[in-house]
């Protein structure tokens, strides 16, 4: 973009976004077709596992909003942040703030997925993901900086300015516009609204920091309010598989009021975290039906490595498991190791490839 070329704020339309309605037509029933079969999945699973999955969902998608920012968080941690957040048995687990912060924010999300999105809630947000930071001006509220809030890349001697958002002292007017918006575009369909409203909410930039996480939150608002019901869907994981071409998509927009392009690229991208969640949902089902076929027939050990098999699940353990690896997991002696595999195989919940140092054990389900 040259210097001459006006920012989208800058433009009198703004923010009159516009996009192709029928372009995006098979997406949305795409997605609802997904979301209802999520629902019907879910229904499969015992209560215990429903809190399971909720807990797993909400714990990777704080580490991977994280992530896709470049902050790299304890699982453990967040997990324990999150079971806290719910009052449900932790293992007294001390989380560090970054963690604490956002297992807050994406627990207040979840239950409050259908009240109102105000200038209040969003600086509630941004002082949970914030919680322990000491480098920033504003912590709860706008950015107030007189210096321009650009995303820059390159020499310091030759910047390459990507995008300059709106400057701070527009930040009520515009924020309060769209606070608004959002408040009267329930009537949108689902992926629309979701991928608008983050679109909209990063062009603004209203925090310091924080913004894409806020903006991945309000999609995930968006989307749980169109269907009615948190969605459960792993869109910050599916973000962060493809950040190169999330940016890439998030620049080429800001070309142009008409942001069809960017639409269909997130709304590609959501159907692709249903159809990951969906696969988590059937793994979910089957570590449960595998656990309750093998009870009190698998030891520590074992159980120990078939969770930990389970949790890498819907891609599985990369490379295969070797007897290296469980020796690693488990403790296990080489021996014992090879004693504990082969009773796995023989009970089928693994299956073995592979001979000597090449043999690989996989577990033994039905293929996605």
């Amino acid at each position: 973009m040259t210097q001459n070329t006006p920012w989208l704020w800058q433009l009198p339309e703004w923010p009159q976004f516009n996009w192709e309605r029928q372009a995006l037509a098979p997406l949305e029933a795409q997605f609802l077709a997904r979301s209802g079969q999520l629902v019907g999945a879910s229904q499969h699973l015992a209560e215990n596992d429903r809190e399971t999955l909720r807990i797993d969902w909400l714990s990777n998608e704080a580490m991977e909003t994280s992530a896709i920012e470049g902050e790299m968080l304890d699982r453990d941690s967040v997990q324990s942040s999150v079971r806290r957040q719910f009052g449900l048995k932790t293992d007294n687990r001390r989380s560090g703030p970054r963690e604490a912060g956002i297992a807050e924010m994406m627990v207040a999300l979840y239950r409050d997925f259908d009240g109102p999105l105000s200038a209040e809630s969003l600086y509630d947000w941004h002082r949970m993901i914030m919680n322990g930071r000491r480098d920033l001006d504003v912590i709860g509220g706008w950015r107030q900086h007189s210096e321009p809030m650009q995303v820059v890349s390159g020499a310091v001697y030759e910047p390459k300015i990507h995008f300059e958002a709106p400057p701070s002292v527009n930040m009520d007017a515009e924020m309060a516009a769209f606070v608004d918006w959002f408040a009267g575009s329930r009537d949108l369909p689902a992926i629309t609204r979701a991928g608008l409203a983050h679109f909209y909410f990063v062009c603004v930039h209203p925090f310091e920091d924080g913004n894409g996480r806020i903006g991945r939150a309000i999609s995930e608002k968006a989307l749980a309010q169109s269907l009615g019901r948190p969605s459960l869907i792993a869109l910050s994981e599916m973000i962060a598989r493809k950040q190169r071409g999330y940016y890439d998509a998030l620049e080429a927009a800001n070309r142009s009021l008409e942001i069809t392009p960017w639409l269909l690229w997130f709304g590609e991208t959501v159907l692709e975290a249903a159809t990951l969640s969906q696969h988590k949902m059937t793994r979910l089902i089957d570590k449960t039906k595998m656990f309750s076929r093998l009870s009190g027939q698998l030891n520590t050990r074992q159980e120990k490595a078939l969770l930990r098999l389970f949790r890498a699940e819907p891609d599985g353990f990369v490379g295969g498991l070797s007897a290296a690896n469980y020796r690693q997991i488990t403790g296990a002696t080489a021996m014992t190791a090879t004693r504990d595999l082969t009773d796995l195989v023989t009970k089928g919940a693994l299956r073995k490839t592979g001979e000597r140092r090449y043999t690989r054990y996989f577990l033994d389900l039905p293929p996605l």
